[in-house]
């Protein structure tokens, strides 16, 4: 895990060494200019071979910038693409639990309870926009949770855990009711999806979209309503 005192410290590096770069340039363009401005009070054959001479510093000096200034192109996008580079935060679900539950007459409500954790593996903060937790059974939605915007930091993993009420709704002859095992049996199988949408900045200047979802399958005992197991 990479801890954000080794971001700051990476950017830190970067910014520091892009600056001292920069600066290099801007000073050899400024002598360039300065040096060819200059006037010399020396005869015409002698200006004329001086102008010479000149030019071909200035020629090489030009040259010589160039060259550096390519290389520090090239170490720009090294730094990108090995160390900054956006990438999506990863959402793991560790747990789902059914605290509460009631099937009477064909419907069935209940307590539903999922535990997960989002990585944000980029070297920025990853600032989440409003998000939800969904449950659908058979495609259509019978639970929803809000999730707030927040901020996860550089390298780090932020915990979740969601509890919410499902309303009574009716068990359909969909192909979501199957029958168990003969010792557990009839079964339904719910469905839980969450995404989670935001920004991450790489080096304080640039700004990327990025986002995680998960969507897992839960199977639920009718007889109890236990968690027989779920798929993500």
């Amino acid at each position: 895990m990479v801890l954000p005192t080794s971001s700051h410290a990476a950017n830190f590096y970067t910014h520091s060494m892009c600056s001292w770069l920069l600066l290099c340039f801007v000073l050899l363009c400024f002598d360039l200019l300065h040096s060819s401005s200059s006037s010399h009070p020396l005869d015409t054959s002698s200006l004329r071979a001086m102008a010479k001479h000149e030019n071909r510093t200035n020629l090489a000096s030009c040259f010589v910038a160039t060259i550096f200034l390519i290389f520090l192109l090239i170490v720009v996008f090294l730094l990108y693409f090995t160390l900054f580079k956006p990438q999506d935060p990863k959402i793991a679900v560790s747990a789902v639990q059914i605290p509460s539950f009631s099937a009477i007459n064909g419907t069935v409500n209940f307590t539903f309870s999922q535990y997960a954790s989002v990585r944000n593996p980029n070297r920025g903060t990853f600032s989440h926009y409003d998000s939800s937790l969904q449950l659908l059974y058979h495609g259509t939605q019978v639970g929803f949770m809000f999730v707030p915007a927040g901020k996860i930091a550089a390298g780090r993993t932020q915990y979740m855990a969601a509890t919410f009420t499902v309303q009574s709704f009716p068990l359909g002859p969909g192909p979501t009711l199957v029958n168990g095992p003969s010792n557990v049996g009839p079964t339904m199988e719910m469905e839980s999806k969450i995404e989670m949408a935001g920004r991450v900045r790489v080096l304080h200047l640039f700004s990327h979209h990025v986002e995680a979802k998960a969507e897992c399958r839960v199977v639920i005992a009718l007889t109890d309503g236990s968690v027989l197991g779920f798929r993500c």
